[in-house]
Protein backbone atom coordinates (compact mmCIF):
# COMPACT_ATOMS: atom_id res chain seq x y z
CA UNK A 1 0.00 0.00 0.00
CA UNK A 2 1.26 3.16 -0.95
CA UNK A 3 2.26 6.38 1.87
CA UNK A 4 3.35 9.73 1.08
CA UNK A 5 6.01 11.45 3.60
CA UNK A 6 7.62 14.64 3.43
CA UNK A 7 11.28 15.31 4.49
CA UNK A 8 13.08 18.56 5.83
CA UNK A 9 15.98 18.88 3.73
CA UNK A 10 18.85 20.91 4.25
CA UNK A 11 21.77 21.53 2.83
CA UNK A 12 20.21 22.69 -0.91
CA UNK A 13 21.66 26.07 -2.72
CA UNK A 14 20.28 25.90 -6.15
CA UNK A 15 18.64 23.34 -8.43
CA UNK A 16 21.35 21.18 -9.29
CA UNK A 17 21.25 20.36 -5.16
CA UNK A 18 17.11 19.47 -6.13
CA UNK A 19 17.82 17.46 -9.07
CA UNK A 20 20.41 15.68 -6.89
CA UNK A 21 17.94 14.98 -3.67
CA UNK A 22 15.19 13.52 -6.52
CA UNK A 23 17.56 11.42 -8.39
CA UNK A 24 18.77 10.08 -5.27
CA UNK A 25 15.13 9.50 -3.83
CA UNK A 26 13.45 8.21 -6.95
CA UNK A 27 16.58 5.64 -6.65
CA UNK A 28 15.31 3.75 -4.14
CA UNK A 29 13.12 0.45 -4.91
CA UNK A 30 9.40 1.09 -4.26
CA UNK A 31 9.85 5.32 -5.04
CA UNK A 32 7.12 5.94 -6.83
CA UNK A 33 7.21 10.06 -7.12
CA UNK A 34 9.77 12.68 -5.51
CA UNK A 35 9.27 16.32 -5.75
CA UNK A 36 11.72 18.39 -4.14
CA UNK A 37 11.16 22.22 -3.52
CA UNK A 38 14.34 24.56 -2.85
CA UNK A 39 12.11 27.31 -1.41
CA UNK A 40 10.75 25.19 1.05
CA UNK A 41 13.58 22.72 1.73
CA UNK A 42 11.15 19.95 1.46
CA UNK A 43 10.65 16.84 -0.38
CA UNK A 44 7.60 15.10 -1.09
CA UNK A 45 7.73 11.42 -1.68
CA UNK A 46 5.16 8.39 -2.31
CA UNK A 47 6.36 4.72 -2.00
CA UNK A 48 5.60 1.40 -0.91
CA UNK A 49 7.66 -1.42 0.65
CA UNK A 50 10.56 -2.35 0.81
CA UNK A 51 10.67 0.74 1.18
CA UNK A 52 11.10 3.35 4.32
CA UNK A 53 10.66 6.40 5.46
CA UNK A 54 14.41 6.22 7.82
CA UNK A 55 15.67 4.70 4.23
CA UNK A 56 14.66 7.74 2.39
CA UNK A 57 16.41 9.54 4.65
CA UNK A 58 19.72 7.66 4.52
CA UNK A 59 19.37 8.04 0.48
CA UNK A 60 19.29 11.93 1.08
CA UNK A 61 22.25 11.83 3.18
CA UNK A 62 24.21 9.87 1.06
CA UNK A 63 23.79 12.28 -1.76
CA UNK A 64 25.52 14.82 0.55
CA UNK A 65 22.30 16.68 2.36
CA UNK A 66 20.74 16.78 5.37
CA UNK A 67 17.31 15.38 5.94
CA UNK A 68 14.63 14.75 8.70
CA UNK A 69 11.25 12.97 8.32
CA UNK A 70 8.76 15.64 8.97
CA UNK A 71 5.74 13.27 10.98
CA UNK A 72 2.11 14.46 10.52
CA UNK A 73 2.08 17.52 13.17
CA UNK A 74 -0.69 17.82 16.00
CA UNK A 75 -2.24 20.82 16.64
CA UNK A 76 -2.58 22.00 19.51
CA UNK A 77 -4.93 24.07 20.51
CA UNK A 78 -3.11 27.25 22.80
CA UNK A 79 -3.67 27.49 26.45
CA UNK A 80 -6.87 28.21 27.75
CA UNK A 81 -8.62 28.34 23.87
CA UNK A 82 -10.58 26.76 21.39
CA UNK A 83 -8.92 24.46 18.70
CA UNK A 84 -8.16 26.59 15.62
CA UNK A 85 -7.61 23.73 12.67
CA UNK A 86 -5.45 24.55 9.97
CA UNK A 87 -3.51 27.68 11.89
CA UNK A 88 0.07 27.22 12.25
CA UNK A 89 0.85 27.59 15.61
CA UNK A 90 4.08 28.94 16.86
CA UNK A 91 5.19 28.88 20.45
CA UNK A 92 7.91 31.93 20.83
CA UNK A 93 10.08 31.83 24.04
CA UNK A 94 10.68 35.21 25.28
CA UNK A 95 9.42 38.65 24.93
CA UNK A 96 12.70 40.91 23.65
CA UNK A 97 12.78 42.27 20.09
CA UNK A 98 13.27 39.13 18.22
CA UNK A 99 10.24 37.49 20.06
CA UNK A 100 7.65 40.65 19.84
CA UNK A 101 9.08 41.35 16.23
CA UNK A 102 8.22 37.63 15.36
CA UNK A 103 4.98 37.36 16.92
CA UNK A 104 3.72 39.77 15.06
CA UNK A 105 4.69 39.11 11.62
CA UNK A 106 3.53 35.50 12.70
CA UNK A 107 0.11 36.91 13.12
CA UNK A 108 0.03 39.14 9.92
CA UNK A 109 0.82 35.75 8.15
CA UNK A 110 -2.07 34.09 9.32
CA UNK A 111 -0.78 32.33 12.14
CA UNK A 112 -1.41 32.00 16.03
CA UNK A 113 1.04 32.99 18.95
CA UNK A 114 1.82 31.51 22.47
CA UNK A 115 4.22 33.83 23.79
CA UNK A 116 6.27 32.30 26.58
CA UNK A 117 8.05 35.29 29.48
CA UNK A 118 9.67 33.78 33.03
CA UNK A 119 10.68 37.42 33.95
CA UNK A 120 9.32 41.26 33.10
CA UNK A 121 7.68 41.43 29.45
CA UNK A 122 10.03 43.67 27.22
CA UNK A 123 13.39 42.06 27.38
CA UNK A 124 16.85 43.47 27.42
CA UNK A 125 16.72 46.89 25.33
CA UNK A 126 13.25 48.47 27.12
CA UNK A 127 14.12 46.67 30.71
CA UNK A 128 17.77 47.17 31.36
CA UNK A 129 19.56 47.62 28.10
CA UNK A 130 19.28 50.10 25.44
CA UNK A 131 16.29 52.55 26.67
CA UNK A 132 18.13 52.90 30.26
CA UNK A 133 21.83 53.49 29.59
CA UNK A 134 20.63 55.90 26.98
CA UNK A 135 18.86 58.20 29.38
CA UNK A 136 21.91 58.05 31.90
CA UNK A 137 24.60 58.37 29.07
CA UNK A 138 22.40 61.56 28.07
CA UNK A 139 21.48 63.24 31.57
CA UNK A 140 25.48 62.55 31.95
CA UNK A 141 26.34 63.89 28.71
CA UNK A 142 23.90 67.41 29.88
CA UNK A 143 25.89 67.56 33.41
CA UNK A 144 29.54 66.93 31.47
CA UNK A 145 28.59 70.23 29.29
CA UNK A 146 27.25 72.68 32.09
CA UNK A 147 30.41 71.59 34.07
CA UNK A 148 32.28 72.12 30.83
CA UNK A 149 32.22 72.83 27.13
CA UNK A 150 33.93 74.49 24.42
CA UNK A 151 32.30 77.86 25.00
CA UNK A 152 33.12 78.63 28.56
CA UNK A 153 35.00 81.94 27.47
CA UNK A 154 31.49 83.14 26.54
CA UNK A 155 29.52 81.35 28.87
CA UNK A 156 30.00 80.63 32.60
CA UNK A 157 30.21 76.74 33.56
CA UNK A 158 28.57 76.03 36.56
CA UNK A 159 29.40 72.42 38.11
CA UNK A 160 25.93 70.72 38.48
CA UNK A 161 24.19 69.33 41.44
CA UNK A 162 23.59 65.90 40.96
CA UNK A 163 20.43 63.75 42.20
CA UNK A 164 20.89 60.69 41.25
CA UNK A 165 17.49 59.42 42.53
CA UNK A 166 15.69 62.10 40.80
CA UNK A 167 17.45 60.96 37.81
CA UNK A 168 16.50 56.80 38.52
CA UNK A 169 12.86 57.71 38.59
CA UNK A 170 13.25 59.84 35.19
CA UNK A 171 14.52 57.03 33.74
CA UNK A 172 12.48 54.26 35.36
CA UNK A 173 9.39 56.12 34.24
CA UNK A 174 10.06 56.24 30.58
CA UNK A 175 11.10 52.78 30.99
CA UNK A 176 7.52 51.40 32.15
CA UNK A 177 6.12 53.89 29.51
CA UNK A 178 7.87 52.65 26.94
CA UNK A 179 7.45 49.10 27.88
CA UNK A 180 3.63 49.31 28.37
CA UNK A 181 2.83 51.48 24.53
CA UNK A 182 5.79 49.30 22.88
CA UNK A 183 5.03 45.72 24.30
CA UNK A 184 2.57 44.93 27.32
CA UNK A 185 -0.29 46.96 25.44
CA UNK A 186 0.45 45.54 21.88
CA UNK A 187 0.04 41.80 23.15
CA UNK A 188 -3.11 42.55 25.68
CA UNK A 189 -4.87 43.84 22.77
CA UNK A 190 -3.70 40.97 20.11
CA UNK A 191 -6.36 37.85 20.86
CA UNK A 192 -3.92 36.19 18.38
CA UNK A 193 -1.26 36.22 21.03
CA UNK A 194 -1.85 33.78 24.55
CA UNK A 195 0.94 34.78 26.96
CA UNK A 196 2.30 32.55 29.20
CA UNK A 197 4.48 33.11 32.20
CA UNK A 198 6.44 30.34 33.16
CA UNK A 199 10.19 29.12 32.29
CA UNK A 200 9.84 26.72 28.86
CA UNK A 201 11.85 23.91 28.45
CA UNK A 202 11.83 21.07 25.49
CA UNK A 203 9.93 17.94 26.54
CA UNK A 204 10.37 16.67 22.23
CA UNK A 205 10.54 18.56 19.45
CA UNK A 206 7.46 19.69 19.22
CA UNK A 207 6.29 20.00 22.80
CA UNK A 208 7.34 22.52 25.52
CA UNK A 209 6.86 22.22 29.77
CA UNK A 210 6.34 25.67 30.67
CA UNK A 211 6.79 25.68 34.84
CA UNK A 212 5.08 28.48 36.75
CA UNK A 213 6.00 29.98 39.89
CA UNK A 214 3.24 28.81 41.82
CA UNK A 215 4.81 24.94 41.01
CA UNK A 216 2.34 24.20 38.30
CA UNK A 217 3.35 23.84 34.67
CA UNK A 218 1.59 23.79 31.37
CA UNK A 219 2.17 21.55 27.81
CA UNK A 220 2.03 23.09 24.89
CA UNK A 221 2.77 21.77 21.54
CA UNK A 222 3.66 23.47 18.62
CA UNK A 223 4.07 23.22 15.03
CA UNK A 224 7.08 25.61 14.94
CA UNK A 225 9.13 27.06 17.69
CA UNK A 226 11.02 30.00 17.86
CA UNK A 227 14.22 30.64 20.90
CA UNK A 228 14.49 34.18 21.66
CA UNK A 229 15.21 33.93 25.11
CA UNK A 230 18.46 36.87 24.70
CA UNK A 231 21.42 36.51 27.18
CA UNK A 232 22.70 37.99 30.22
CA UNK A 233 26.36 39.25 31.58
CA UNK A 234 28.76 37.43 31.18
CA UNK A 235 30.78 36.52 34.47
CA UNK A 236 34.74 36.04 34.44
CA UNK A 237 36.04 33.66 36.81
CA UNK A 238 38.19 35.94 38.43
CA UNK A 239 39.33 34.63 42.41
CA UNK A 240 37.45 36.16 44.91
CA UNK A 241 35.42 38.18 42.39
CA UNK A 242 31.97 35.90 43.02
CA UNK A 243 32.16 36.59 46.96
CA UNK A 244 31.87 40.12 46.25
CA UNK A 245 28.88 42.66 45.69
CA UNK A 246 29.98 43.11 42.20
CA UNK A 247 27.85 45.06 39.43
CA UNK A 248 26.74 44.34 36.20
CA UNK A 249 25.25 46.75 33.48
CA UNK A 250 21.71 45.83 35.51
CA UNK A 251 22.96 46.93 38.75
CA UNK A 252 24.52 50.14 37.65
CA UNK A 253 21.81 51.43 35.80
CA UNK A 254 19.52 50.53 38.82
CA UNK A 255 21.67 52.00 41.11
CA UNK A 256 20.04 55.33 43.04
CA UNK A 257 23.87 56.42 44.28
CA UNK A 258 26.68 57.77 42.04
CA UNK A 259 30.04 56.14 43.80
CA UNK A 260 32.97 58.33 44.56
CA UNK A 261 35.22 55.98 43.04
CA UNK A 262 33.98 52.47 40.64
CA UNK A 263 36.37 50.53 38.72
CA UNK A 264 34.88 49.13 35.64
CA UNK A 265 36.64 45.53 34.46
CA UNK A 266 35.96 45.43 30.27
CA UNK A 267 37.14 47.28 27.63
CA UNK A 268 34.02 46.88 25.08
CA UNK A 269 30.34 48.78 24.37
CA UNK A 270 28.93 48.55 28.00
CA UNK A 271 32.42 48.87 29.51
CA UNK A 272 33.15 52.45 27.77
CA UNK A 273 29.31 54.05 27.49
CA UNK A 274 28.57 53.48 31.35
CA UNK A 275 31.97 54.49 32.43
CA UNK A 276 31.88 57.55 30.95
CA UNK A 277 28.13 58.19 31.76
CA UNK A 278 29.72 57.81 35.60
CA UNK A 279 32.45 59.96 35.29
CA UNK A 280 30.70 62.60 34.03
CA UNK A 281 27.87 62.00 36.83
CA UNK A 282 31.19 62.14 39.59
CA UNK A 283 32.86 59.06 39.93
CA UNK A 284 36.37 58.98 39.74
CA UNK A 285 36.85 55.72 36.89
CA UNK A 286 39.54 53.54 36.44
CA UNK A 287 38.79 51.10 33.08
CA UNK A 288 40.75 48.03 33.32
CA UNK A 289 41.13 46.73 30.05
CA UNK A 290 42.96 43.27 28.89
CA UNK A 291 43.87 44.44 25.99
CA UNK A 292 42.62 47.86 24.56
CA UNK A 293 39.34 49.72 24.54
CA UNK A 294 37.12 48.21 21.64
CA UNK A 295 40.03 46.12 20.27
CA UNK A 296 38.15 44.31 18.20
CA UNK A 297 37.71 47.80 15.80
CA UNK A 298 40.05 49.62 13.86
CA UNK A 299 43.20 50.44 16.05
CA UNK A 300 42.21 54.10 15.79
CA UNK A 301 39.01 53.82 17.01
CA UNK A 302 40.32 52.46 20.45
CA UNK A 303 43.22 55.16 20.65
CA UNK A 304 40.92 58.07 19.67
CA UNK A 305 38.56 56.96 22.24
CA UNK A 306 41.57 56.34 25.09
CA UNK A 307 42.62 60.20 24.50
CA UNK A 308 39.35 61.38 25.02
CA UNK A 309 38.53 59.32 27.83
CA UNK A 310 41.78 60.54 29.35
CA UNK A 311 41.41 64.12 28.41
CA UNK A 312 38.28 63.80 30.83
CA UNK A 313 39.84 62.29 34.00
CA UNK A 314 39.18 58.06 33.46
CA UNK A 315 41.90 56.62 34.08
CA UNK A 316 42.34 53.78 31.00
CA UNK A 317 44.89 50.95 32.27
CA UNK A 318 45.44 49.39 29.25
CA UNK A 319 46.77 45.28 29.17
CA UNK A 320 45.88 45.04 32.57
CA UNK A 321 43.97 42.01 34.21
CA UNK A 322 42.51 41.19 37.45
CA UNK A 323 44.34 38.40 39.10
CA UNK A 324 42.35 38.68 42.08
CA UNK A 325 39.19 40.30 43.83
CA UNK A 326 38.56 41.46 47.62
CA UNK A 327 35.94 43.42 49.27
CA UNK A 328 36.10 44.46 52.40
CA UNK A 329 34.78 47.08 54.75
CA UNK A 330 32.89 48.48 51.63
CA UNK A 331 35.87 49.27 49.71
CA UNK A 332 37.33 46.87 46.52
CA UNK A 333 40.68 45.89 45.72
CA UNK A 334 41.32 44.76 42.57
CA UNK A 335 45.04 42.84 42.14
CA UNK A 336 46.28 43.44 39.02
CA UNK A 337 49.16 43.06 36.94
CA UNK A 338 49.98 46.37 37.83
CA UNK A 339 49.72 47.28 40.95
CA UNK A 340 46.54 47.54 43.50
CA UNK A 341 43.11 49.37 42.27
CA UNK A 342 40.82 50.41 45.03
CA UNK A 343 37.37 51.35 44.12
CA UNK A 344 33.36 51.75 46.30
CA UNK A 345 32.43 49.55 43.21
CA UNK A 346 33.23 47.27 40.85
CA UNK A 347 31.45 47.04 37.64
CA UNK A 348 31.94 43.68 35.34
CA UNK A 349 31.51 44.54 31.98
CA UNK A 350 33.02 41.11 30.24
CA UNK A 351 30.07 40.41 27.45
CA UNK A 352 27.20 38.95 27.71
CA UNK A 353 26.65 35.19 27.35
CA UNK A 354 23.12 33.26 26.29
CA UNK A 355 20.21 32.46 27.94
CA UNK A 356 20.39 28.80 26.74
CA UNK A 357 21.38 26.50 29.54
CA UNK A 358 17.57 25.81 31.40
CA UNK A 359 15.78 25.31 27.85
CA UNK A 360 17.01 21.17 27.92
CA UNK A 361 18.52 21.63 24.16
CA UNK A 362 19.72 18.71 24.11
CA UNK A 363 16.96 16.45 24.25
CA UNK A 364 15.66 18.33 20.91
CA UNK A 365 19.19 17.74 19.00
CA UNK A 366 19.49 22.30 18.59
CA UNK A 367 23.22 22.63 18.03
CA UNK A 368 25.33 25.19 20.34
CA UNK A 369 28.83 26.69 20.14
CA UNK A 370 31.07 26.45 23.01
CA UNK A 371 29.60 29.33 24.80
CA UNK A 372 26.05 27.87 24.30
CA UNK A 373 25.27 30.06 21.48
CA UNK A 374 22.70 28.73 19.25
CA UNK A 375 23.52 27.99 15.95
CA UNK A 376 21.52 29.15 13.48
CA UNK A 377 21.70 29.90 9.80
CA UNK A 378 20.62 32.60 6.72
CA UNK A 379 17.08 31.44 7.76
CA UNK A 380 17.15 31.28 11.67
CA UNK A 381 16.47 27.46 11.40
CA UNK A 382 18.57 25.72 14.13
CA UNK A 383 19.51 22.14 13.53
CA UNK A 384 16.35 21.06 14.90
CA UNK A 385 13.74 20.86 11.89
CA UNK A 386 10.54 22.54 13.86
CA UNK A 387 13.13 25.15 15.60
CA UNK A 388 14.03 28.68 15.32
CA UNK A 389 16.22 31.23 17.19
CA UNK A 390 16.88 34.74 16.84
CA UNK A 391 18.40 37.78 18.91
CA UNK A 392 21.13 37.51 21.38
CA UNK A 393 21.03 33.84 22.27
CA UNK A 394 22.16 33.26 18.66
CA UNK A 395 25.54 33.98 16.93
CA UNK A 396 24.21 37.17 15.18
CA UNK A 397 25.75 40.47 16.18
CA UNK A 398 23.71 41.43 19.40
CA UNK A 399 22.17 44.43 18.93
CA UNK A 400 18.10 44.74 19.20
CA UNK A 401 17.55 46.01 15.85
CA UNK A 402 19.45 42.82 13.99
CA UNK A 403 17.33 40.93 16.78
CA UNK A 404 13.98 42.72 15.84
CA UNK A 405 14.64 41.80 11.79
CA UNK A 406 15.62 37.92 12.72
CA UNK A 407 12.27 37.59 14.43
CA UNK A 408 10.26 39.03 11.85
CA UNK A 409 12.04 36.97 9.15
CA UNK A 410 12.22 34.07 10.99
CA UNK A 411 8.16 34.26 11.48
CA UNK A 412 7.63 34.05 7.93
CA UNK A 413 9.96 31.42 7.50
CA UNK A 414 7.93 29.36 10.43
CA UNK A 415 4.62 30.30 8.37
CA UNK A 416 5.87 28.69 4.57
CA UNK A 417 7.76 31.80 3.37
CA UNK A 418 11.79 32.09 2.51
CA UNK A 419 13.66 34.95 4.08
CA UNK A 420 17.01 35.85 5.54
CA UNK A 421 19.03 39.04 7.37
CA UNK A 422 21.56 40.60 4.89
CA UNK A 423 24.31 41.43 7.62
CA UNK A 424 26.63 42.76 4.83
CA UNK A 425 25.96 46.74 5.66
CA UNK A 426 25.20 46.05 9.22
CA UNK A 427 25.48 49.88 11.21
CA UNK A 428 26.37 49.64 15.12
CA UNK A 429 26.67 52.86 17.30
CA UNK A 430 28.81 53.26 20.51
CA UNK A 431 26.88 56.16 22.43
CA UNK A 432 30.36 57.45 24.28
CA UNK A 433 31.18 60.94 23.75
CA UNK A 434 32.66 61.44 20.79
CA UNK A 435 30.23 58.29 19.04
CA UNK A 436 31.76 55.37 17.53
CA UNK A 437 29.52 54.00 14.76
CA UNK A 438 30.96 51.86 12.15
CA UNK A 439 29.65 49.56 8.74
CA UNK A 440 30.92 47.28 6.81
CA UNK A 441 34.65 45.81 6.66
CA UNK A 442 37.07 47.63 8.38
CA UNK A 443 40.68 46.71 7.07
CA UNK A 444 41.85 44.14 9.39
CA UNK A 445 38.45 42.59 8.28
CA UNK A 446 39.07 42.69 4.61
CA UNK A 447 42.07 41.40 4.73
CA UNK A 448 41.04 38.62 6.70
CA UNK A 449 38.48 37.95 3.87
CA UNK A 450 40.86 37.87 1.03
CA UNK A 451 40.19 41.21 -0.03
CA UNK A 452 42.70 44.05 -1.44
CA UNK A 453 42.00 47.27 0.07
CA UNK A 454 42.86 50.84 0.37
CA UNK A 455 41.64 53.66 2.55
CA UNK A 456 41.69 57.45 3.87
CA UNK A 457 41.45 58.62 7.05
CA UNK A 458 40.28 62.15 7.47
CA UNK A 459 40.58 63.89 10.93
CA UNK A 460 37.58 66.42 11.94
CA UNK A 461 39.48 69.53 11.41
CA UNK A 462 38.79 69.07 7.80
CA UNK A 463 35.11 68.93 8.44
CA UNK A 464 33.52 72.47 8.81
CA UNK A 465 30.60 71.34 10.95
CA UNK A 466 33.20 69.96 13.48
CA UNK A 467 35.07 73.05 13.62
CA UNK A 468 31.84 75.60 13.91
CA UNK A 469 31.26 73.54 17.18
CA UNK A 470 34.78 73.42 18.31
CA UNK A 471 35.43 69.97 18.79
CA UNK A 472 37.21 67.97 16.44
CA UNK A 473 37.77 64.91 17.86
CA UNK A 474 37.66 62.15 16.08
CA UNK A 475 37.85 61.18 12.13
CA UNK A 476 36.26 59.58 9.22
CA UNK A 477 37.47 57.03 7.99
CA UNK A 478 36.66 55.19 4.47
CA UNK A 479 38.10 51.60 3.58
CA UNK A 480 37.29 50.53 -0.52
CA UNK A 481 38.23 47.59 -2.95
CA UNK A 482 40.96 48.18 -4.04
CA UNK A 483 40.44 48.34 -8.05
CA UNK A 484 37.47 49.02 -8.32
CA UNK A 485 37.07 51.99 -5.87
CA UNK A 486 33.59 49.87 -4.41
CA UNK A 487 33.10 51.31 -0.50
CA UNK A 488 32.83 48.32 1.74
CA UNK A 489 33.21 50.28 5.41
CA UNK A 490 33.76 52.88 7.21
CA UNK A 491 34.66 53.76 10.86
CA UNK A 492 33.87 56.54 12.42
CA UNK A 493 35.22 58.76 15.39
CA UNK A 494 32.86 61.90 16.22
CA UNK A 495 30.53 63.70 18.36
CA UNK A 496 27.30 62.46 16.23
CA UNK A 497 28.98 59.56 14.10
CA UNK A 498 25.97 57.85 14.70
CA UNK A 499 23.45 60.22 12.75
CA UNK A 500 26.12 59.71 9.57
CA UNK A 501 26.73 56.27 9.43
CA UNK A 502 23.57 55.57 8.01
CA UNK A 503 24.18 57.31 5.03
CA UNK A 504 27.56 55.06 5.04
CA UNK A 505 25.18 52.12 4.91
CA UNK A 506 23.36 52.98 2.48
CA UNK A 507 26.32 53.95 -0.22
CA UNK A 508 27.78 50.23 1.06
CA UNK A 509 24.14 48.78 0.05
CA UNK A 510 24.39 50.37 -3.33
CA UNK A 511 27.88 49.72 -4.17
CA UNK A 512 28.95 52.84 -4.73
CA UNK A 513 32.39 53.74 -5.75
CA UNK A 514 34.16 56.50 -3.27
CA UNK A 515 33.82 58.57 -6.26
CA UNK A 516 30.35 58.53 -6.60
CA UNK A 517 29.85 59.11 -2.87
CA UNK A 518 32.50 62.38 -3.47
CA UNK A 519 29.83 63.51 -6.70
CA UNK A 520 27.05 63.35 -4.42
CA UNK A 521 24.87 66.26 -2.82
CA UNK A 522 26.00 66.43 0.76
CA UNK A 523 24.17 69.89 2.63
CA UNK A 524 26.57 71.88 4.48
CA UNK A 525 27.86 72.39 8.34
CA UNK A 526 26.01 68.99 8.85
CA UNK A 527 29.31 65.66 10.49
CA UNK A 528 27.48 63.33 7.32
CA UNK A 529 29.40 65.99 4.92
CA UNK A 530 32.50 64.39 6.45
CA UNK A 531 31.71 61.30 4.38
CA UNK A 532 32.10 63.35 1.29
CA UNK A 533 35.02 64.98 2.16
CA UNK A 534 36.53 62.03 3.45
CA UNK A 535 35.74 60.23 -0.68
CA UNK A 536 37.15 63.04 -1.65
CA UNK A 537 40.60 62.70 -0.61
CA UNK A 538 40.94 59.66 -2.58
CA UNK A 539 41.89 61.90 -5.31
CA UNK A 540 42.41 65.32 -3.82
CA UNK A 541 43.51 67.06 -1.09
CA UNK A 542 40.30 68.65 0.63
CA UNK A 543 42.57 71.04 2.43
CA UNK A 544 42.71 72.63 -0.60
CA UNK A 545 39.23 73.16 -1.49
CA UNK A 546 36.87 75.96 -0.41
CA UNK A 547 33.60 75.75 1.74
CA UNK A 548 31.32 73.45 -0.03
CA UNK A 549 33.53 72.82 -2.94
CA UNK A 550 31.85 69.81 -4.93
Amino acid sequence: MSQTVTLHITGMTCDHCVHSVEKALRSAPGVESAEVSLRENRATVTFSPPVSAEALVTRVERAGYGAQWVKEPSRAAPICSGTHSGETHVAIIGSGGAAMAAALKAVERGARVTLIERGVIGGTCVNIGCVPSKIMIRAAHIAHLRRESPFDSGISAHPPDIRRERLLAQQQGRVEELRHAKYENILENNPAITVLRGEARFEDARTLIVSRADGGSHEVNFDRCLIATGARPAIPPIPGLAATPYWTSTDALASDTIPERLAVIGSSVVAVELAQAFARLGSKVSILARSRLLFREDPAVGEALTTAFRAEGIEVLEQTQASNVAHHAGEFLLTTTHGEVRADRLLIATGRTPNTDMLNLSAVGVKLDPRGTIIIDRAMRTSSAYIYAAGDCTDQPQFVYVAAAAGTRAAINMTGGEAAVDLTAMPAVIFTDPQVATVGYSEAEAYHEGLETDSRMLPLENVPRALANFDTRGFIKLVVEAGSGRLIGVQAVAAEAGELIQAAALAIHARMTAQELADQLFPYLTMVEGLKLCAQTFYKDVKQLSCCAG
